[in-house]
Parts: C-alpha cells; sequence; structure tokens
C-alpha cells in the first residue's frame, strides 16, 4: 500500500471518527451529570445519603453502585453507536 492510498483511506474514516469523537463526548457530559448529582448530594444534602430506601443499602451505596453500572451502560452505548457510525461490517485489516 501506498502512502498515497494509506493517506486516502486514513481520510475516509475522518467523517466516522468525528462521529464517535461527538457521541463519546455527549455520553461523557451524561455521566458528568450523573456524577455532579452525587457530588451536589454529598455538600448539599448529606443527610439524605444516609436514608435507607433499598432494603437496607444506604443511598450513597445505592448511587454509587448505579454510577458504576451507569458507566458500563454508557460504554455499551458508545460501543453500539460507533458501530452504527462506521457501518457495523467487520474489522478492517
Amino acid at each position: 500500500m501506498s502512502a498515497h492510498e494509506s493517506r486516502s483511506e486514513s481520510l475516509k474514516l475522518a467523517p466516522a471518527a468525528t462521529a464517535s469523537s461527538r457521541i463519546g463526548l455527549g455520553l461523557f457530559w451524561i455521566y458528568v451529570l450523573l456524577y455532579a448529582g452525587f457530588m451536589a448530594l454529598v455538600l448539599f444534602r448529606p443527610d439524605l445519603l444516609s436514608r435507607r430506601p433499598f432494603g437496607g443499602v444506604n443511598l450513597a451505596i445505592a448511587y454509587g453502585m448505579g454510577l458504576i453500572a451507569g458507566a458500563f451502560l454508557l460504554a455499551i452505548i458508545y460501543m453500539a453507536a460507533c458501530r452504527a457510525v462506521e457501518g457495523g461490517g467487520p474489522p478492517r485489516s
């Protein structure tokens, strides 16, 4: 593969890379808002975090585990969205 073909191939992938970064930034800001909500509770209403709304598990633990699960969910959404943007075909070699 010549240098020209390689550069041409990378230019074809640029729109997909731009779309993937836009998706990633959007999902990042969603997570930032979720985390900011947790930090706001810690700063302004720490008394709420000691409540036990979920069968003995306090809200601090439930929210923290929710943040972890949310991060995995957002990663799965990102992976699926990027595959859809790139065409969903088999990996290129």
